[in-house]
């Protein structure tokens, strides 16, 4: 390592220690005889002191230091003198008096000043999200989901879930968002698509007999953003084989009161309470409820649950999923299935949290003659299923069991963790709301080669 200690960890049980630090140079102050730095890490800030006398190079050197320099610092561990004292620092009742200085990277003027609470352009922080994330705000907030994530993983092995990765390029299937394309170089004329979830592949990992699976996933959508959207976003994704809406229910209140209560030290009443769908929009209009007045814990869930099956498009005078066409209709509607749809409810159901959608999930169809008859409802024939959905009807035929799931948006969640009104402020490197990444410059531009490659050429617009 190149250093003994971080820049947030000595403190005056240190004194008359030697010690190296590494960092940024946070400020510089020179008062003539004295230059003061202070350096900074992820961890803390530490003040250096640098005194000719005590080393005329490593003051030589400090001259020439200006901010976000990337340095190397070796010194002793001083206690500050009396009325120096910084109280809001770990590290405030100490400073280093400097004895040699090494500039490992000098820095230009950065475009912004890396400090707490200044406005700051988005579109400036996010082409420059390198030294955004350098500002503590922003950093804490990757901290969090990277604590948010530790929390996810630790609960759901106890609760004996398996960790499966499902594929990135996969087949496009398209019903409600439209998907991301990706042309094939190696059959050319073909494409893939980017997931908008998991959904079909944790279905099929229910028919290979995993049982309980869980991916933190990445999903892609490509659609209108807002400040709960992003073309790519990141979910939890749940799948359980042999369990009902109870089991799926008392999982996710469990894990929602461990997150609150270990990330915010909050503890939440469970269960959560469920409200109708239809209840919902007769009582707040909405199926998305902001349950903080009605409930008075910071933290308001509630379960929506009986959603209709369906719903209507008139654009294209069909029938449509209400929320996907794997959901599966209650029980004692089936015999209205075909005759009056548009009552027949479903065994789906939301987790809302402070009037915003947190997650969805639903009981499965896992027969496939059901699952055509649901597809013959909503305008795909059985020709056009096989088509889309055949590698998932052909695996119900060989033993799928009863299976339910849920998926949380955990851009969503962190975002109100972090009293955050956009997901961009808790997403490492966001897109903005054009879909436009001003760090990269992405979407971009290709090489006429690659497009020759791909069999691919780009149709001018025509100017009216």
């Amino acid at each position: 390592m190149l250093r003994t200690h971080t820049c947030g960890e000595l403190t005056i049980n240190d004194i008359g220690k030697e010690v190296t630090l590494c960092g940024w140079v946070a400020k510089r102050r020179d008062h003539g005889k004295l230059i003061f730095i202070d350096i900074r890490d992820r961890y803390g800030l530490t003040q250096v002191v640098f005194i000719p006398k005590e080393s005329a190079g490593a003051y030589e050197k400090a001259q020439g230091l200006r901010n976000e320099f990337v340095i190397k610092i070796k010194g002793i561990v001083n206690k500050r003198p009396s009325g120096t004292i910084n109280s809001k620092l770990n590290t405030g009742e100490i400073e280093i008096l400097a004895k040699e200085l090494e500039i490992l990277n000098p820095s230009l003027t950065p475009p912004f000043e890396i400090e707490e609470g200044l406005e700051i352009a988005e579109e400036n922080r996010l082409k420059y999200r390198y030294l955004d994330l350098r500002r503590k705000k922003p950093f804490n907030n990757l901290l969090l989901r990277n604590n948010l994530y530790k929390i996810i993983r630790g609960f759901l092995e106890k609760e004996d879930f398996i960790e499966c990765e499902t594929p990135i390029l996969t087949k496009s299937t398209p019903e409600g968002a439209r998907d991301y394309l990706v042309p094939s170089r190696l059959n050319q004329g073909q494409f893939f698509a980017l997931p908008q979830s998991p959904q079909l592949f944790k279905q099929i990992l229910m028919v290979a007999g995993i049982e309980k699976y869980y991916q933190i996933a990445k999903c892609f959508r490509d659609e209108d953003l807002r400040a709960d959207r992003q073309p790519e976003f990141t979910q939890l994704d749940l799948e359980m084989s042999f369990v009902n809406e109870e089991d799926i229910f008392s999982l996710a209140e469990r894990l929602m009161q461990l997150i609150l209560k270990e990330l915010k030290g909050i503890e939440i009443n469970i269960p959560f309470p469920r409200i109708s769908f239809d209840e919902s929009q007769e009582r707040f209009a909405t199926d998305k409820p902001d349950m903080r007045k009605e409930l008075d814990s910071e933290f308001a869930f509630v379960w929506i649950v009986d959603f209709p099956l369906f719903k209507y498009n008139e654009e294209e005078n069909r029938w449509e999923s209400e929320h996907h066409p794997f959901t599966a209709p209650r029980q004692e509607d089936m015999e209205i299935l075909e005759k009056n749809p548009q009552n027949v409810k479903s065994r789906s159901y939301d987790l809302v949290l402070n009037g915003m959608e947190l997650g969805s999930g639903s009981i499965r169809i896992h027969n496939q003659e059901l699952q055509e008859k649901i597809f013959n409802l909503i305008g795909i024939d059985k020709e056009q299923a096989h088509k889309r959905f055949g590698f998932l009807l052909e695996a119900f035929q060989f033993g799928a069991p009863p299976h339910a799931g849920v998926a949380f948006g955990l851009d969503r969640l962190l975002a109100i963790l972090a009293n955050e009104t956009s997901i961009r402020e808790v997403i490492t490197f966001p897109k903005t709301s054009s879909a436009f990444c001003p760090l990269t410059s992405a979407p971009s531009d290709v090489d006429e080669k690659q497009l020759k490659e791909l069999s691919l050429a780009i149709k001018k617009k025509t100017v009216t």
